[in-house]
């Protein structure tokens, strides 16, 4: 192997253990958060069929995006699909067709589509970036991070775009590095620029990513307002610190 090769096995391997680890313990952190009262924000549903429901929508749809501003939702929806689109055409590279994943991965859909998901990701990362810098409220709470964050993954969306118009990559020697990673079958790595580019990219973005903004996802299954079920007359919300306390009271009484 290669010493540039070596090089970068040793970063991915660092990277997953970053990426996993730091999401890992944000999604404790959330978990250890105590709940003390029932805030859903209203109108809120009162089954647990409902929250479920709501959670969904705002998964899939942005629902309270959408009701906040129409612009930034367009294209935060924008760039989220394109991003699942590419996340599953790039799927290919790291499973092999005897997967339970490939029938998913080998569609037309995903095949076809997906190669042009990285325009999409572009126009939806440019709209939120203008959004940034030309809406005042929004440029005047933005930090230099946010700024560099969306950069960040721009770089990640034209570098890719480049290898597949611009500038062709061994695509073959490609797929045998990432799955060699997991494998533990270590192959050389393409040494073409663009490809490096790519790569150190997603390398830092992953290094960051458990540590940045970036991870919001994971804390909108934690928030109370969003998956408590709105009814407190008929249901005593009690956390489970607020019942200890109780029942030493109680028990002192």
């Amino acid at each position: 192997m290669t010493a540039l090769s070596i090089l970068y096995v040793v970063l991915f391997y660092a990277a997953i253990a970053v990426l996993v680890g730091g999401i890992t313990n944000k999604v404790l952190q959330y978990k250890r958060v105590p709940a003390p009262l029932k805030i859903p924000v209203t109108p809120a549903p009162m089954t647990k069929t409902g929250v479920a429901w709501r959670l969904t929508t705002e998964v899939v749809f942005f629902n309270s995006l959408f009701r906040s501003t129409k612009w930034t939702w367009i294209f935060g929806w924008i760039f989220h699909a394109a991003l699942l689109l590419a996340f599953f055409r790039h799927l290919r590279y790291v499973i092999s067709p005897d997967s339970f994943l490939w029938p998913i991965v080998s569609l037309e859909v995903v095949q076809s589509f997906g190669k042009y998901a990285g325009f999409a990701m572009v126009f939806g990362l440019v709209g939120l970036l203008g959004r940034r810098i030309f809406v005042d409220r929004v440029r005047y709470i933005s930090s230099p991070s946010d700024y560099l964050m969306l950069l960040l993954i721009i770089g990640i969306a034209v570098s890719g775009l480049m290898m597949n118009y611009v500038v062709r990559t061994d695509i073959v020697q490609l797929k045998a590095f990432i799955m060699g990673l997991f494998l533990f079958v270590w192959q050389n790595l393409p040494s073409d620029m663009i490809l490096l580019v790519h790569l150190t990219l997603v390398l830092i973005l992953s290094f960051i990513f458990p540590i940045s903004k970036l991870l919001h996802a994971p804390g909108l299954f934690f928030a109370p307002t969003r998956y408590q079920v709105d009814n407190p007359r008929e249901v005593r919300h009690l956390s489970p610190w607020g019942a200890e306390l109780e029942a030493k009271d109680g028990r002192n009484a």
